[in-house]
């Protein structure tokens, strides 16, 4: 049993803790709240952690620089590592639940019981900030519950503390499924939480030198699908306003807060600096003056520029620099399409290093990166911060498909303010409705109905409208239910598996029932899906 977590501790609780997520790899994975065959929360952790350990081995004879401890300097190396690796949302959070936990413990002499829950306090803090809107029910509500319950032990001793974390971490997990619907309907707990789990558990392992006997969560029943809330979309807003903002990381996040309740489109990033720094604050709102304000009471807001969308008339002001435009492609057809619109091209389900890796590749000093997915939208956003302390400026454009992608490359312009054509391409793949058809890979309820494995399933927007037996069948449906809201273009994208004549009979069906909507078809070559449907 250990009194203090120390570096070799470290080092044996990350590689505990990558073979315990590679044990359960399959088993995150299948924790889907969507039964489409391409979950992959534990594949994302695992290479999240290894990228971990890896930093890790890489370093393992360098002593720590100035005043750093030996565990705070592991505890560092591991989360940079796991940041530069991080996959998907959960990749990415999990990056900040180790920087958080690093910059807590890495500063005191030695590691017990109230440090470790200090630790956990700032680890949750740090995962709550890399997300806009957090939602419970989630990783984010285990690591809180971890947090909590490290501190209502309140002692040194560090494996009573690390006990209890881990316990009450796995009484979480079990409650997810209560907080969020869509677990609910599945039938499942958090994915990323049962990650973090096991991370705990093997924190236990490592500092008690026995192994938590913890059974799997075992599946609920599924429960009705008119338990889910729909979401909306957000509304749309007349001013963009920015400035450059002079205050502490505190006032800062406040100041996040009221904006985000303000508008759209916020974007605040900071240089670092400790104290006061300066941050460059972007948002869309309909209250000039509320946004205005809210920078006073945050701190020294400067260089203010409001600009009101209808009265964009004026000439563009020339770029002065060079720009260039990153984006993740899920399939070979798809990264021919993208590089023929000039943009670098980075495989899917890519990792914070290697989207930071094509950002400096381009040379450019402004870049604009297109995820095309919701999990590597978090990645994106990471790689973003990462540049922007080498001097890049980066912009990360939501876009969730490919064809929204393609929506949003059709009207970039180097003419325009770097600022002004990102908004432009946000709003054109904003304005690109996207679906994705694929195979269910096992029986769950969603919102449009019970499915069995194998079934056609159609989802807009991320959510299942159709459920159906034949592929071509439901390839026509949802694009006619699509078009039935307006649309003068569609964009097909064929998948690997998509059969012949798949995108011969959807065009031919659009051409007889809409004679007036033009049809662009590209082979993509995307995994999963076998077709890619975009409505413009």
């Amino acid at each position: 049993m250990l009194d203090t977590l120390d570096a070799a501790a470290v080092r044996r609780w990350c590689a505990d803790g990558l073979a315990a997520l590679k044990r359960h790899q399959t088993e995150i994975d299948q924790l889907n709240v969507y039964p489409v065959p391409d979950g992959d929360t534990g594949t994302n952790m695992v290479l999240t952690l290894t990228s971990a350990q890896q930093a890790l081995a890489m370093d393992l004879d360098t002593l720590p620089d100035g005043e750093a401890t030996p565990h705070g300097h592991a505890l560092r190396l591991m989360a940079r590592g796991a940041l530069l690796g991080a996959r998907g949302n959960s990749g990415v959070i999990l990056s900040q639940i180790l920087r958080g936990f690093a910059d807590a413990a890495g500063a005191v002499p030695a590691v017990r019981g109230r440090v470790l829950a200090s630790a956990l306090a700032d680890a949750t803090a740090a995962a709550y900030r890399a997300v806009t809107r957090p939602v419970e029910g989630t990783l984010l509500s285990v690591v809180a519950a971890a947090a909590a319950a490290a501190e209502q032990a309140d002692t040194d001793d560090l494996c009573t503390v690390a006990g209890a974390a881990a316990r009450e971490a796995a009484s979480a997990l079990a409650r997810t499924p209560d907080q969020l619907p869509a677990l609910a309907r599945a039938g499942v707990v958090d994915a990323g939480g049962r990650g973090l789990c096991l991370l705990l558990d093997a924190l236990v392992e490592v500092v008690t030198g026995e192994r938590p006997a913890r059974p799997a969560p075992v599946p609920r029943a599924v429960v009705p699908p008119a338990t889910a809330v729909r979401e909306t979309g957000s509304d749309r807003y007349a001013y963009e306003v920015q400035f450059l903002l002079d205050a502490e990381r505190v006032a800062v996040d406040r100041m996040r807060d009221v904006l985000d309740a303000l508008g759209d489109s916020l974007v605040i990033v900071g240089d670092g600096a400790a104290g006061v720094g300066t941050w460059n604050v972007h948002v869309h709102v309909n209250d000039v003056g509320a946004a205005i304000e809210a920078g006073v009471v945050a701190g020294r807001p400067h260089r203010i520029s409001v600009t009101r969308f209808a009265d964009q008339t004026a000439p563009p002001a020339p770029a002065t620099d060079g720009r260039a435009a990153v984006v993740v492609a899920p399939g070979a057809g798809i990264a021919e399409l993208f590089r023929a619109e000039g943009a670098t091209v980075v495989p899917g389900n890519p990792s914070t290093g290697e989207l930071l890796d094509a950002i400096r590749a381009t040379g450019a000093a402004r870049v604009v990166v297109l995820p095309n997915d919701g999990n590597t939208e978090a990645v994106a956003s990471a790689a973003a911060k990462e540049a922007h302390r080498l001097g890049v400026k980066v912009s990360v454009v939501p876009t969730r498909s490919p064809v929204q992608a393609l929506a949003a490359l059709a009207v970039r312009d180097p003419g325009r303010r770097f600022e002004d054509d990102v908004i432009a391409m946000a709003e054109a793949a904003g304005a690109c409705r996207y679906a994705e058809v694929c195979h269910a890979g096992r029986a769950a309820l969603t919102v449009a109905g019970p499915c069995a494995p194998g079934d056609v399933l159609a989802l807009v927007e991320g959510e299942v409208h159709l459920i159906g037996a034949d592929l071509v069948g439901t390839c026509v449906a949802v694009v006619d239910r699509m078009l039935g809201g307006g649309g003068e273009l569609v964009t097909l994208i064929s998948g690997a598996d998509a059969p012949a004549g798949l995108v011969e009979a959807v065009r031919a069906h659009v051409g007889s029932r809409w004679p007036f909507v033009e049809v662009h078809a590209y082979p993509g070559g995307q995994p999963h899906y076998p077709l890619l449907v975009g409505v413009e």
